[in-house]
Parts: structure tokens; sequence; C-alpha cells
């Protein structure tokens, strides 16, 4: 009786075969697998690497954006004081200059007024006697025997300023009867621009309103005004 056989081989030996053959081919996949797992590792590698390339430039472009804001932040900053002193100084002269215009031509001004001021001082304190506190600073401030005359000189007045100033004198006023003082005191507001309603609410508030003009000064007294005293 013949032996069967399988494309020449026996059946054993087809059938080895076949393992082998079976065998080959995953090993084959596998070097495959293998290949394809080391090519994404590769490109997994090159993703990280890429990744902290970004990451790194990322961080060095905020660290120079960090810089260039405290930078920017520090001449702002400086760029701010040197406005702030160079208004401040231009503020303070020419406050000193409207004084200067505003005072020389206010004793005539206010004679026509009935007040004979003899004494005019810029720039005046009047501190207590007793602990020489500083219980108010003048710009401008007349005197006689009978009443004291307080100027607040500002370059545009404002509704604020006059009631810091009604505010100014009742604190003189607190103090002059405390220390015995018997003298009345009047107030002004002088200003070189001088908003019509502002000089409205001066004169309502009882002060005398003034305004710096060139070389010379007015003083709007409108019909029926009556000046306060404090």
């Amino acid at each position: 009786m013949g032996t069967n056989t399988y494309d020449g081989f026996s059946p054993a030996a087809a059938e080895v075969w076949a393992i082998l053959k079976e065998t080959a081919r995953r090993q084959e996949e596998t070097d495959r697998l293998i290949k394809e797992t080391a090519r994404r590792q590769e490109e997994t590698d090159r993703l990280i690497k890429e990744t902290a390339r970004r990451q790194e430039e990322t961080a060095r472009r905020q660290k120079e954006t960090d810089r260039q804001m405290k930078e920017t932040d520090r001449q702002m900053k400086e760029t701010d004081r040197q406005l702030k002193k160079q208004f401040g100084d231009m503020g303070n002269r020419f406050g000193e200059v409207v004084e200067h215009l505003i005072s020389p031509g206010l004793q005539d001004k206010f004679r026509a007024f009935g007040y004979k001021f003899d004494q005019v001082s810029q720039e005046s304190k009047i501190c207590d006697s007793v602990t020489n506190q500083t219980i108010a600073e003048i710009d401008v401030f007349f005197t006689d025997g009978k009443y004291d005359m307080a100027v607040e000189v500002k370059v545009k007045p404002c509704i604020k300023d006059i009631d810091d100033h009604a505010a100014r004198l009742k604190k003189i006023r607190a103090y002059y009867d405390g220390a015995g003082r018997e003298r009345k005191i009047l107030g002004a507001i002088a200003g070189a621009v001088f908003p019509r309603n502002v000089q409205d609410y001066a004169i309502k508030n009882g002060f005398y309103a003034i305004r710096q003009s060139g070389d010379t000064v007015s003083i709007n007294v409108p019909e029926g005004f009556k000046p306060r005293e404090w």
C-alpha cells in the first residue's frame, strides 16, 4: 500500500513545512510590528523633543515679554513722575506769577470799597501761638485794624475751591475766637481764568470774585452784593 504525499512530501513533513511557513510569516509580521513600533517611538521621541523645544522657546519668549513689560512699566512710571514734576513746577511758577500780578493792585481796588489794608503778605500761614500748629495757609493776606482779607489764588478756580476756602475761613474764625481776636474775616477768590458760573457761586457765598486780566485785575461786585463776614 503506498504512502500519501503532499506536494511531494509526506503528510507529516507537509505539516511541519506548513508550521515553518506560518512561523516565518509570523516572524515577518513581528519584525514589521517591531519596525513600526520603532518608527512610532522615533516619531514620539521627535514630537517630545519638538514639544520640549517649543516649550523652551515659549518660556524664553514669555521671559522676554515679562522683561519688556517690566521695562515698559518702569519707563511709564518714570515718565509719569517727570510729567508730574514738570506740571507741578509749571503750576507753582504760574501760581506765583498770578499772585504777584494780583496782589499789588488789590490794595487800591479794595480801597474803593472802603477797606484800608495797610499790610499785605503772600503765602502766609496762620499758626497757633501756643502749639505753633498751622491753622491755615493763605495765598494773599490783607489786614488792617478791623478786617483780615484772605485771598485764595487759583489758575482756574472751580466750585470745590470755593467750598474749601469757606471751610478754611471757618477754621480761622474758630481760632480767632479762641485766641480772643475780634477782627472780622473777609474772603476772596482770584483766578487767571475764572468761569462765569464759578464767579457766580463765589459771589453767592459772600466772596469777592477777582479776575486777573493782563497787568491788572477786576473785582466782580454785582449790585446788592454784601460780602460775608466770618
